[in-house]
Order: structure tokens, then C-alpha cells, then sequence
């Protein structure tokens, strides 16, 4: 067993000076050296699901839902106010009776994302470039004036989209807290929110939230309110570190860099699977305020908002949690897809780490649908809370070799959405990419989002169906509608603003 004893002081220090919780960090090497942790075999894909209308629901254009005279009972005994819209005997449940639903359950909701990362890689100027060489050239003025605002910052303060007169347009955590205000105002409850930030990062996240009470994306619509929608909870990761590569053994021990005389630790985050541990005390606080839903998403998603259709259904089922899965694109090139394991269980495995990137193209050839992970959640607090402990020990921690210029190491991390498989009939919601999976991880992507030179006759390929102008273009769209119908902005005289202005 490795222990601080085995660290030298000056190692020690390095470790506290960059965020590292070195119990945290020891407990990791310990337990994976020991087989406790980290050998989880990869899942085997053994097929690619499809809708059902049961578990898996297309959200896309639906006209009603079908439940059981059991589903229903539960849902009125749980929450007889909101069943109170529900005539004796309906079974089939229209949309627009679903969303009224839903919203009536927001005072029972709280909206979370996932805030901690930085900008520093999204702004990368070779990683934005080896995306697509001639889309970057073709942005490259925007692309460095862009990046240099973003660099070094956190994700969920730069611009979350490029205004049409080529300005920064609000940050991404500023439009959440707007959607969140605009949804506050439709239920008559006051929605809160939380986040998992990080030690690299939770200094700057929370000066820029204590600015917001001045933003004229927010201040107008707190004020009627009286909703200080900026005062969130907040979890904040830890670091872990760096570990020995596989090629140094099967038993690992801490990365201390490339050269023998000179010690370099490395701090590294130990994925957004660490959510779980790192919320569990907001999960309480919340659930101890009369909370009983939840939902958690990256930030930098566009499309992720509190979604009343998709609440009410799930309450209404009484599944313990749902998860968007959106039909797969050129440009989702980064994060998981879901599928049936070899226990014909529901999993969502992970592009590279879970399943291999030639795998999954090469179900995509044989003309497999991939439904593509869109990183958001919604969970029934009642039961996250009685199996939190649980998912934060068996949630897999998965190993992954990495050639960096700091040398050869390896990096442990864990996959939030790989929680799927620890759930007993996890509602999966297809739903419209355009409309609620508008995801940048690289700067790039968010300029195409934003409609950056779609016009322009330099931009690279074709124009068919599935070409980057295409999808270029339906990302656009999408954006424009949820501005318009999630934000409540709108255009004027080549700016987008708030429609109260």
C-alpha cells in the first residue's frame, strides 16, 4: 500500500498547491492496485436499441403518452395538486397537458450543470484545427479573437454564442439562469440551481455570479421576481493525479513526469462521474427543502433546459431517472452512445474509452441508428438518495494511457452517464438534436452553431444532406429557436437581447 510516507514533502506540496485531495488520489492507486477498482471489463456492445415507447421514447414530435391506470394512481397519491388536471379514467395524456403538468411539478425541481471545466482546451488552437483544417482557416480571424477571451477562463463564463454583428453574445451560465427565470415565472415557483465547479475554477465561477446580479440578462426579470437566481449551491471537485502507464505494469503508482531528476506531479480532474460524491451533500440540502426532482447537464449544452414534457412524463411513470439520446451526427464526435450490453441491460458507453471509435463507426456502416448521449439527466431525488452511496462506489472507474508531452502516463476518470446501467429501467428520451443538443466542445463548434459564414462560398464540402454546411445550418436553426422559444430573446438590428428590453 502506497501511503504519504512514500511522498517526498516537496511532492506533497506540489500536490496541495494545485488542488489535489491526496486521501482521494491514494485511495484510487490503493484500491485499483489492490483489484478493487478500475478492472471493470469494457462493455461488449450487443446491439444498438431502438425505440420502443416504452423505456425508450421519441420525443421528436409526439401527441400524447399512454399510462397505466397503476402509473397514474402513484402519481396522484405522490402529487395530488399536479394530478388535480387529469379527468377520471384518462390514460392517454396529450403534450400541452404534459407540459402543464410538468411545470406544476417545477416546484418540486432543481436544475444542476456541470461547470467544471476550462476554456483553456475548448479555445485550443490545434485541437479546433484538426476538427476540420479548412473551416478553421475559414473562421481563423474570429477563431483567435474568440479564443483569446476564452483562454484560461471557465467554460460556463465565455460566450455561448457569436452575436450576427460578430460580438460575444452572454455567457452559457447566464443563459441557463434566464431560461431558469423564465420557467420560475411560467410556475409561479422559484426554480433554484446548482453546480459542480472545481478547485481550478470555483473562485472565478462564483465572481462572475456575484457580477450577474447587474447582468442585463438577468437583472430585469430577478427583479419582478424576486428571485436571486445567481445564489446557487455549489460542489466543488478535487483534483486526483496522474497515474504510472500500463506500460510501466500492472500495478500503478503516482506519475512523477518524464525526468528522473525532476518531479512533476500532475493534477488531473477524475471526470464528471465524480458528481455523484461531490454533490451528495447538495442532493441532501435540496432534497431536505422539499425537492424530489432533479436534473444535471453539462453547460455547455445550449439545448439543455429544464424541460417540462420530460418531467412530467417521468414523474408520471414513476421511473427512477430519464437521460436525453439524440440520433448521432458528423459533429458528435466526443461522449457516449447508448446501447445493449451483453445482460441485454440499457448502457451508455463512452467514444474511445468504453467502446472504440472503430466500432462504432463500424455500426454505423452495417446502418445501425446510434443514439448518441446528449450529457443531461433527470433523476427522482427520493431515489438518487436512497442509492447515492451505492452509485459512488460502483459507478466504474475506468484507466485510459495517455502520450502527452509531459511523457507516458495514465489518467482515471469517471463517466457519469455510465450510471445508466445501474439503474432498473432508465427512461430514455429520443429527442430532436437541433432543439436539445446544441454542445461546443471545441470553439469551433460553437462559431458553426452561431452561423458564422454559412453563406460564405469558401465554406468547405458540399451541400447535401449530412455535409457540415447541412448540419452547420440545422445547428444554426436550432439555436435561433431556442434563443427565441427556451431564452426569451429576441433579434433586433443584428443583436440578439432580451425580449423585456
Amino acid at each position: 500500500m502506497i501511503s504519504k510516507n512514500d511522498i517526498s514533502e516537496s511532492e506533497l506540496t506540489m500536490m496541495i498547491e494545485s488542488g489535489v485531495d491526496i486521501d482521494l488520489a491514494l485511495s484510487i492507486l490503493n484500491n485499483y492496485n489492490d483489484g478493487l477498482i478500475g478492472r471493470t471489463a469494457p462493455v461488449i456492445p450487443k446491439a444498438v436499441p431502438l425505440i420502443d415507447g416504452d423505456q425508450i421514447l421519441d420525443l421528436r414530435n409526439p401527441v400524447e403518452f399512454t399510462f397505466t391506470d397503476r402509473q397514474l394512481s402513484a402519481f396522484r397519491q405522490r402529487f395530488p395538486q399536479q394530478a388535480s388536471v387529469l379527468k377520471p379514467g384518462e390514460r392517454s395524456i396529450g403534450i400541452e397537458k404534459l407540459k402543464k403538468i410538468g411545470i406544476s411539478l417545477f416546484s418540486y425541481y432543481s436544475y444542476g450543470f456541470l461547470n467544471g471545466g476550462s476554456a483553456t482546451s475548448y479555445a485550443d488552437t490545434k485541437k479546433n484545427k484538426g476538427f476540420n483544417p479548412d473551416l478553421f482557416d475559414l473562421y481563423e480571424e474570429t477563431f483567435n479573437r474568440m479564443a483569446s477571451l476564452a483562454k484560461g477562463q471557465p467554460k460556463g463564463v465565455t460566450a455561448a454564442f457569436i452575436q450576427p454583428d460578430g460580438s460575444p453574445g452572454p455567457s452559457y451560465m447566464e443563459l441557463k439562469l434566464r431560461s431558469l427565470l423564465i420557467y420560475s415565472e411560467k410556475s409561479s415557483s422559484k426554480i433554484p440551481f446548482f453546480q459542480m465547479t472545481s478547485v481550478s475554477n470555483n473562485d472565478s465561477v462564483q465572481s462572475a455570479l456575484a457580477q450577474y446580479s447587474n447582468s442585463p440578462w438577468l437583472k430585469a426579470l430577478a427583479k419582478k421576481l424576486d428571485h436571486p437566481i445567481w445564489k446557487g449551491l455549489s460542489g466543488i471537485q478535487p483534483m486526483i493525479c496522474a497515474y504510472s502507464h500500463s506500460r510501466e505494469g500492472d500495478k500503478k503508482n503516482i506519475f512523477r513526469g518524464s525526468d528522473p531528476e525532476k518531479a512533476v506531479i500532475i493534477p488531473l480532474p477524475g471526470g464528471h462521474g465524480q458528481s455523484f460524491r461531490v454533490l451528495k451533500d447538495t442532493f441532501i440540502e435540496l432534497y431536505n427543502r422539499g425537492i424530489r426532482f432533479i436534473s444535471l447537464g453539462n453547460i455547455d449544452n445550449l439545448g439543455y433546459t429544464a424541460d417540462p414534457l420530460s418531467l412530467a412524463i417521468l414523474a408520471l411513470k414513476g421511473n427512477p431517472a430519464g437521460f436525453d439520446f439524440s440520433f448521432k451526427t458528423a459533429v458528435d464526435v466526443k461522449g457516449g452512445i447508448l446501447i445493449k450490453d451483453e445482460s441485454d441491460n440499457l448502457n451508455c458507453v463512452d467514444l474511445g474509452v468504453g467502446i472504440s471509435k472503430d466500432e462504432a463507426a463500424a455500426m454505423e456502416r452495417r446502418g445501425e441508428k446510434i443514439l448518441f448521449n446528449c450529457a443531461t439527466g433527470l433523476f427522482d431525488l427520493s431515489w438518487l438518495m436512497d442509492n447515492i452511496d451505492y452509485i459512488i462506489e460502483k459507478l466504474p472507474l475506468r484507466f485510459s494511457d495517455q502520450n502527452k508531452d509531459a511523457g507516458l502516463y495514465s489518467q482515471a476518470e469517471q463517466v457519469t452517464w455510465e450510471v445508466i446501467a445501474m439503474i432498473d429501467k432508465p427512461l430514455i428520451f429520443g429527442i430532436d438534436k437541433y432543439k436539445r443538443f446544441l454542445a461546443a466542445k471545441m470553439l469551433l463548434e460553437n462559431l458553426l452553431t452561431s452561423g458564422l459564414k454559412l453563406d460564405d462560398p469558401a465554406f468547405p464540402g458540399g451541400t447535401s444532406e449530412g455535409s457540415l454546411k447541412d448540419t452547420g445550418r440545422k445547428l444554426y436553426e436550432g439555436m435561433q429557436y431556442l434563443l427565441t422559444h427556451e431564452y426569451g430573446l429576441t433579434l433586433k438590428e443584428g443583436k440578439w437581447l432580451p425580449r423585456e428590453e
